[in-house]
């Protein structure tokens, strides 16, 4: 399935599908700012729910984590923080954010994390053949096979999406 687009970056997130022997497509388009996943999925024409973004979020003690979710689904924080056992969850500041992952805002993907962060993952999303998530930079995805993120990253599975 790896279908390489000629001008496609190489990226840690590139790198380590590789290494791991993960099989990805990737998917190039005109980033906007603030335009997150309506933009990618209008460019690349896929349904927004097949879009995952990468969310870097801290728990009460500043502790980083990282939650896989829909494009179109929004995470309950208050949810998370019940089902993980922990007294708050929010999103992290961008800086914090990308001193965390080693990426910028925008182009945060789970595949090659400059820190091992607790990664959770609604559950809903196994139920698509192939998803697109951020290869590392802003305005590319690379398109993946949920139980390929399962084998590799092996995050907790949890029902956050409202």
């Amino acid at each position: 399935m790896t279908k390489q687009d000629a001008h496609a970056p190489e990226t840690p997130a590139t790198r380590f599908l590789r290494q791991h022997g993960i099989p990805f497509s990737t998917h190039l388009y005109d980033y906007e700012a603030h335009g997150g996943t309506k933009v990618s999925s209008r460019e690349l024409n896929v349904p927004e729910h097949s879009v995952v973004k990468t969310l870097v979020m801290e728990d009460e003690t500043a502790a980083p984590l990282i939650v896989l979710m829909h494009g179109d689904r929004k995470v309950s924080t208050k949810e998370l923080a019940r089902q993980t056992g922990r007294k708050r969850i929010e999103p992290c500041a961008p800086e914090t954010a990308n001193r965390h992952s080693g990426y910028l805002v925008g182009g945060t993907s789970p595949f090659g994390l400059r820190k091992r962060m607790p990664i959770y993952m609604e559950r809903t999303i196994l139920d698509l053949p192939l998803v697109y998530i951020n290869g590392g930079r802003r305005g590319f995805l690379v398109g993946v096979r949920p139980h390929e993120i399962m084998r590799v990253l092996q995050p907790e599975l949890v029902n956050t999406a409202s």
